[in-house]
């Protein structure tokens, strides 16, 4: 399938791999900045946003930082760190002023179509753990993006907050919770459907669906030689650019190696999927209202950090409560088993296997996560929901995850829980690598990869006005400036009908 509001055949200024959240940002900020640029987009499944921004498939649906406790490790002091809680929530921040822009300019009709309140709260228990929450929400208070989360220990609290986590609890088991009512349910799927249906109406832009990038290759004169599949047709193209993004999730890192740029020399991939258990009792998922996170077990990977979770999927309500890690040498749900195997390469080798040897305690954990029973998953489930029934919920399969490994001069090579752009010297191509948060500060990302990749014309001043009226705060700090994140939230959660923003 091809949309275009364009019928030439002429080579695009730009060449977006993946139809996820980035690209759909990416292609939108760049459109936006400057309207004559030629963008074309290939997506090798037939749908939008079917891998990892896809609603059921993505673990994120709003990272703010508010409730995820593997944002805010503690120190062998017993000092919680925020710092990357912080960066998080502030790079959520600038999403929403961005979605805020789309709606008023009628981009996106109705916010509630992608975005809705919901709070988010974290929930521990045992001695041990409540201290460390406790510490965590002292620490959280002191940087006003998150004045305003609650804390306590109090039963009858938590029995108002989270029902049926409390139903049936040990009454002697020592618990705690924080609470911030400024959380939010995105679904990042419908979100990148409403990017690219207006994107695919704009003048210069092709959409291309069931289209394969098969290879990349850069020219003599600095441009893109990049060939391209019809899976409906079985007929390939060539066509040359001045810029690439690869946007493929799990799928970026074989087309990077495909680029051969010196700067994705030594990168490897290791794949973690993930199911979810889907609630299918409606009296069941009425009386939960909130994303509810716990302590990742160690070893797993913070993708597999567990979580009893509201959202709207498709307009209804749902439940989930997961995800439970697994491993698989796919690196997207729709991928090949040979995806791992062909990603070795002799740049990356040496990482790939240090990386390995590090970690042999998250190989451990994916094969237990792999071997469970449903009676093991139901003993999970009942840690957070004690009365939990076996014939209530459904296993359902979740996104693949590819996380990043890359070279260290010390440690041979390392596993890496983030997202990463890595970008040629000369700014001609870029590829995201990693996962969590990767969707909620998209707007972050790419922000930064235009920092990156078009240089010499961000620093312009029409650009710079131009991101400034998309994104108000843009060049400045939210995290360091109480005022302007008061003001910004309060702008953002009038547009998108959000709960008032709390006084920070």
């Amino acid at each position: 399938m091809t949309t275009s509001k364009r019928s030439s055949r002429r080579d695009p200024d730009v060449v977006l791999i993946g139809a996820g959240i980035m690209s759909a940002t990416l292609g939108l900020l760049l459109k936006e900045l400057d309207p004559d640029l030629t963008i074309e987009i290939f997506e090798r499944l037939d749908v939008l946003a079917a891998e990892s921004s896809d609603a059921w498939n993505n673990a994120g649906t709003g990272h703010s930082a508010f409730c995820e406790l593997n944002y805010t490790p503690q120190n062998p002091d017993g000092s919680v760190d925020i710092s990357k809680a912080v960066k998080i929530a502030e790079s959520f921040e600038v999403s929403k002023e961005f979605w805020a822009f789309l709606v008023e300019r009628n981009i996106i009709s109705n916010p509630q179509s992608f975005i809705r309140d919901i709070p988010h709260m974290s929930f521990v228990w045992g001695e041990e753990n409540v201290d460390y929450l406790r510490k965590r929400h002292e620490a959280l208070l002191t940087n006003h993006l998150f004045h305003g989360m609650q804390y306590t220990e109090d039963r009858n609290q938590l029995n108002d907050w989270i029902p049926l986590v409390m139903e049936g609890r040990d009454p002697e088991q020592k618990v705690a919770a924080t609470r911030m009512e400024i959380g939010t349910d995105v679904n990042f799927g419908a979100l990148t459907r409403a990017l690219f249906d207006y994107l695919a109406r704009q003048e210069g832009v092709q959409l291309h669906l069931a289209h394969e990038v098969r290879d990349l290759e850069k020219k003599p004169n600095g441009k893109w030689r990049i060939t391209v599949k019809n899976w409906a047709t079985r007929k390939k193209r060539t066509l040359c650019t001045s810029f690439v993004f690869i946007g493929a999730g799990g799928g970026s890192l074989p087309l990077l190696e495909k680029s051969d740029i010196e700067e994705g020399k030594g990168f490897g991939g290791f794949p973690v999927s993930g199911q979810w258990l889907v609630c299918t009792n409606p009296e069941v998922i009425e009386r939960h209202q909130a994303k509810v996170y716990g302590k990742a077990a160690v070893g797993s990977p913070p993708m597999s950090v567990p979580h009893l979770d509201t959202r709207m999927i498709e307009g209804k309500k749902a439940l989930l409560f997961g995800p439970y890690a697994g491993f698989s040498t796919k690196f997207l749900k729709n991928g090949s088993y040979m995806d791992l195997p062909l990603s070795i390469k002799i740049n990356n080798i040496i990482p790939m296997m240090a990386a390995g040897l590090h970690n042999l305690p998250l190989t451990k954990y994916l094969i237990d996560q792999v071997r469970q029973s449903p009676e093991d998953r139901l003993e999970a489930l009942r840690d957070y929901l004690p009365t939990a029934r076996l014939e209530d919920w459904d296993l359902e399969t979740a996104g693949q995850r590819v996380q990043v490994i890359k070279k260290d001069p010390e440690e041979g090579g390392v596993l890496e829980f983030g997202t990463e752009v890595v970008s040629a010297a000369d700014g001609s191509i870029a590829a995201l690598l990693g996962a969590s948060p990767g969707a909620s500060t998209s707007v972050s990302i790419m922000l930064d990869l235009l920092r990156r990749c078009f240089r010499d014309r961000i620093d312009s001043p029409e650009w710079q006005n131009r991101l400034r009226e998309m994104i108000p705060s843009f060049g400045k700090s939210l995290a360091a400036d109480p005022a302007l994140a008061e003001q910004t939230r309060a702008y953002t959660s009038d547009v998108l009908h959000l709960n008032t923003s709390v006084t920070v």
